[in-house]
């Protein structure tokens, strides 16, 4: 297996920079055997009655700050609390990915808008730093609210940043808990009139969460994907949330993951037997095609770029041949690529 099998020409045109109004008018592409062109309004009619939606409910932080060491510009956009078992809401020392991290030396201070200020207390690999901001995680957590910016891909261009509006449509309508920097974009998709159609339909719906770091946006630059490294995440699936998964799957409901990091999630917490427990802490999961699937049935998720670990994950779901299939159709119909882009349901199948 090398790197390169996973890549396939995409225009850079085929990339959204912003997503449709409403959210549930994008293009949904059913993924089985055969190719269905289908809407996400749609997606009803595409599950059954008893099957359970997993929806991870993270909240996406304004993670991204601008600042300066003495007179040179500096952006860093904020990873994950370097404190083990910190929380987004409380922490104030931080794993960072800064620009230009090789002229960030041990011990230099960073001044932010708003009045934030951080000291650089560590520095790793691919640009990454960790952070000790001087001051409070009241006053912390209230600046970076008021003066960061929402962290974008950097597929999706703003001369000036995120705007107003990508407040709003970088977030999940069923956000909840604070601590991501990168949207799990497959529920970006959803809208109040589409969770009470899916109600009706007679469909579970179970939140967990993991709270997607920066380094879900980094490529895999290694011949051998095997030899990529993947940056761990913080997860929760509770008690309460695993039992009513087994329920539905007891009752031959399928199991649904609004996305890949529902999915990476789901899968962290199965053991060997194929049952899910509950999870509290960090999963590093990188699923490359032969990976066993335990749990998830159904994904749902956006379309993704080449040589990305999320399309070797969707190759692993559902066939390499038959998502080169899906792609190169979604391409020659138009679909939009990426975060705001369109998204499939794919069914599982060998890889």
């Amino acid at each position: 297996m090398k790197t390169e099998d996973f890549d396939f020409d995409l225009p850079r045109a085929a990339i959204a920079q912003r997503p449709v109004v409403p959210r549930d008018a994008a293009r949904l592409l059913v993924v089985g055997d055969t190719l269905a062109d289908r809407t996400v309004r749609d997606l009803p009619a595409l599950l059954e009655p008893g099957d359970v939606l997993v929806f991870n409910d993270t909240r996406v932080i304004p993670a991204r700050l601008f600042g300066k060491r003495g007179q040179a510009k500096v952006e860093v956009t904020l990873h994950k609390p370097a404190d083990a078992g910190a929380k987004a809401t409380t922490a104030t020392r931080w794993r960072a990915f800064a620009r230009p991290a090789r002229k960030l030396r041990l011990d230099d201070t960073i001044t932010f808008e708003g009045g934030l200020s951080a000291r650089v207390v560590a520095k790793g690999d691919r640009g990454e730093v960790t952070l000790a901001f001087e001051s409070s995680a009241e006053h912390f957590t209230k600046a970076l609210e008021r003066t960061g910016a929402m962290p974008l891909p950097p597929y999706i261009h703003r001369p000036g940043g995120a705007d107003a509006r990508d407040r709003v449509d970088y977030q999940t309508v069923y956000a909840a808990r604070p601590g991501a920097v990168a949207a799990p974009t497959a529920g970006l998709h959803f809208t109040p009139e589409l969770l009470a159609a899916l109600d009706a339909r007679g469909t579970r719906r179970v939140t967990v969460t993991l709270h997607v770091g920066a380094g879900t946006f980094l490529p895999v630059t290694a011949e051998d994907p095997h030899a990529h490294k993947m940056h761990s995440e913080s997860g929760e699936i509770s008690g309460t949330a695993a039992a009513a998964i087994e329920a539905a799957r007891a009752a031959g409901g399928r199991v649904v993951a609004v996305g890949t990091t529902a999915l990476r999630l789901l899968e962290s917490a199965a053991d060997e037997g194929g049952r899910l427990h509950p999870f509290a802490g960090e999963t590093d999961i990188f699923i490359l095609p032969g990976y066993r699937f335990r749990i998830v049935d159904r994904l749902l998720t956006n379309f993704h770029l080449p040589r990305s670990t999320l399309f070797m994950l969707v190759c692993a779901f559902a066939g390499t041949a038959r998502m080169k299939r899906a792609y190169a159709h979604a391409l020659a119909e138009g679909y939009r690529f990426y975060s705001y882009g369109d998204c499939c349901l794919l069914k599982r199948g060998a890889a």
